[in-house]
């Protein structure tokens, strides 16, 4: 069993399937499952891969997944080729081993595992598969999900593969996400010398105060599940054409603020324009939510993940809400109830990237007992 999901894992990790691509991945696992008797619709959109696919009746469990990767970076600063999987000292290298080919391969073979030992189960157990979940994704979760809306598919549980496990394989788990929130922000001046800045007014001057408050601005306090909304500047430019002797006209920030459900877009936006009042600044302001924050109870597959969790690794996960966001978003009016739990996330999106192996067999048994403990 240990060999399968290795071999699966190193299977998608040799395919550069740099988002929105999947190149390939999608189709290995389709023929797997179709093998396993599960119906499965492509639902390919412009540059995005998609697929639904699903065996058995009643109660449904949705095993959710991207198999898009971020690049790969400077390639020399990599041990190994990080689209040639390989194995050290028990330890699997690859971009998008963690993020999130391992756990793709796991829910594959533990769902194979399942259906070869109960033929007959009780439920349905399906897979909502993605190539765009790591750039833009508006071709790939968010537009599957408005069509089986549109169907009335029902699905009572949501299994996200995201990897999530902090220091030790099932530490964490995650019942939501905080919204992201850019917004870029232009101060204005005035334009001339450097010699005569009497004549001239510096935005860069200007803007230091107000930056100064801005970064210890607070907007909520938050809460048992979320920590308070955050703030970070991101960028700080002036002057298209710089010359050394030249007063920049203006001066262009980048900010993103990463929101829980207790404060919104608009207070935020609320916030930040008041501050620039306060402190005479000209400005324009463009903003993109590109996320809203997300928020399921803890409830009964929580309480099963968590079992499941504890009887391989003897650890008790924390639930939590933070770090980036995910396509769990989608499903919050689709799904009764979400978890996301996968690998360990330590070395995600940067070089050298990395699980153990003993990690990668650990997580399949895991998701193969939540199958028994929800269909037996």
């Amino acid at each position: 069993m240990c060999t399968k999901v290795v071999n699966l894992t190193q299977k998608l990790v040799n395919i550069p399937s740099i988002s929105p691509k999947d190149l390939g991945c999608q189709e290995i696992l389709i023929k797997r499952l179709q093998l396993c008797g599960f119906y499965v619709e492509r639902i390919n959109l412009n540059d995005t891969n998609n697929f639904w696919a699903w065996r058995g009746y009643g109660k449904t469990i949705t095993f959710l997944g991207h198999t898009d990767v971020v690049p790969a970076g400077n390639i020399l600063d990599w041990n190994t080729s990080p689209f040639l999987s390989t194995i050290k000292n028990g330890v699997l290298f690859g971009r998008g081993v963690a993020d999130m080919k391992g756990s793709i391969a796991a829910m594959v073979i533990a769902v194979e595992n399942f259906i070869k030992k109960n033929p007959n189960h009780y439920g349905r157990i399906s897979f909502l598969i993605t190539s765009d979940e790591e750039s833009t994704g508006k071709n790939g979760i968010k537009k599957v999900i408005s069509l089986l809306k549109k169907r009335k598919e029902i699905i009572d549980y949501c299994l996200v593969g995201e990897p999530t496990s902090e220091k030790k394989l099932g530490d964490c788990i995650k019942n939501g996400r905080r919204g992201s929130l850019s917004i870029d922000l232009i101060i204005y001046g005035k334009q001339g010398h450097a010699a005569y800045p009497e004549l001239s007014i510096n935005p860069i001057h200007i803007s230091v105060p107000f930056l100064a408050e801005l970064s210890t601005l607070s907007f909520d306090n938050g809460n048992d599940f979320f920590i308070p909304t955050t703030l970070q500047i991101l960028k700080v430019s002036s002057g298209k054409n710089y010359v050394t002797n030249m007063i920049p006209g203006d001066l262009s920030i980048s900010l993103n603020v990463r929101f829980s459900p207790l404060s919104t877009e608009r207070n935020i936006i609320h916030v930040i324009k008041s501050l620039l009042k306060k402190y005479f600044i000209r400005y324009s302001i463009h903003w993109t939510c590109y996320a809203k924050p997300f928020f399921f109870s803890p409830d009964v597959f929580c309480d099963i993940v968590t079992k499941s969790i504890y009887r391989f690794t003897n650890v008790n996960p924390a639930i939590k809400t933070n770090g980036g966001t995910s396509d769990g978003r989608f499903m919050i009016n689709v799904a009764n109830q979400m978890v996301e739990f996968g690998l360990l996330n330590a070395t995600i999106h940067q070089v050298n990237e990395c699980i153990s192996i003993k990690d990668l067999f650990t997580l399949q048994n895991i998701y193969f007992d939540l199958l028994s403990r929800l269909f037996l």
